[in-house]
């Protein structure tokens, strides 16, 4: 038997080998990866101007400060031309210095009026979209995903042919199946829904998918889950097929049925393919870009989708780096989460 002291040695020798093989990966890393980084990082605290010889100054907090900047007011009551009593105009309200605050929203609370004021409503409302479209885009992914994916690992003549049809979606190029989606949801009779909704006379064939602000978000969750559904299919599936069979067996000697099968078997395995699943697909929306940006096209901005629209068309290049951050920092948020939350970090 190994003495503890030559284990030690050996797990040392193990370590530093380990370390030695990681070194060149984590030179790349540093030069690909940490660097743009940090430049992102430092231009953010500056007025840089894309594609410009203008010298950059340094503004500190300023890009942070304007996008996240938020106040809440009461409106009260006043008296218009009419003599009735109404609600101040919230431009009246809001502060103009030393930054101007627009109106973002109002609410009602407890009989009082308020108002939600931003110095840059756009971005917060992005921030909303992309978490809307990453909760329920990833929830409706995974759920379809998990029931794909234990259907296709039935036995079944024909189960090749189905899996690979099943990813037909996915391989598709986003930008290719987004103008696919964008011919499908004209607002005629042109477009397939339009033309089924019409032939089934549940509409007036003139539903514009795309351009009414109650129907633009779950559309793109429409079309995002259409796509990525094989996505997590597939990952799942992976999860399935190393599940041993004999453990069913045991499971039905002992009586349980398909659901308590699926609840204390298949659910605990799956659970490393599940938070991969789950990890991959949540970072990847957060990023949600191309959706966005062709088929709502500035009409609803994402956050990658205002962050293009601040370096492209308003130039604004320490702005644009200020969002980059943040969103930076909202995805190391979730991976925390998933992390902690789902136990990858444990070493069960």
């Amino acid at each position: 038997m190994m003495k503890g002291s030559q284990k030690s040695e050996l797990a040392k020798r193990e370590q530093r080998l380990a370390y030695k093989m990681l070194l060149p990966t984590l030179v790349i890393l540093v030069v690909v990866a940490l660097y743009p980084l940090v430049n992102v990082f430092v231009t953010s605290f500056t007025d840089k101007t894309f594609a410009s010889s203008k010298k950059a100054e340094f503004v500190g907090f300023d890009n942070y400060k304007e996008l996240l900047s938020v106040k809440i007011m009461k409106l009260p009551k006043v008296e218009n031309e009419d003599g009735d009593m109404v609600y101040e105009n919230p431009l009246r309200i809001l502060p103009r210095k030393p930054m101007r605050y627009k109106e973002a929203f109002q609410f009602n609370f407890f009989g009082n009026r308020y108002v939600f004021g931003a110095t840059n409503p756009d971005f917060l409302s992005s921030i909303g979209n992309t978490l809307n479209f990453t909760i329920w885009s990833v929830l409706l992914e995974t759920i379809l995903g998990l029931v794909v994916a234990m259907i296709v690992n039935i036995k079944f003549r024909g189960q090749g042919t189905m899996r690979t049809i099943m990813l037909v979606p996915w391989a598709v190029i986003t930008v290719v199946s987004a103008r696919i989606w964008e011919f499908m949801l004209m607002p005629t009779r042109v477009g397939l829904f339009n033309m089924i909704g019409d032939w089934l006379g549940i509409s007036n064939g003139s539903v514009s998918f795309l351009t009414n602000r109650a129907l633009q978000l779950p559309t793109i969750i429409l079309v995002d889950v259409w796509k990525t559904t094989p996505y997590m299919a597939l990952l799942l599936l992976a999860g399935l097929q190393i599940i041993p069979g004999s453990l069913y067996e045991a499971a039905k000697i002992d009586g349980a049925n398909k659901f308590k099968q699926f609840i204390y078997v298949t659910l605990p395995l799956l659970k490393p393919a599940l938070v991969v699943a789950l990890i991959f697909r949540t970072l990847d929306a957060l990023r949600v870009f191309d959706l966005f940006q062709i088929l709502l096209n500035n009409q609803r901005y994402s956050m990658a989708t205002y962050n293009y629209f601040q370096l492209i068309q308003a130039k604004r290049m320490g702005m644009s780096s200020a969002i980059g951050v943040l969103i930076f920092i909202l995805i190391f948020v979730f991976a925390l989460i998933y992390m902690k939350g789902l136990g990858v970090d444990s070493d069960d």
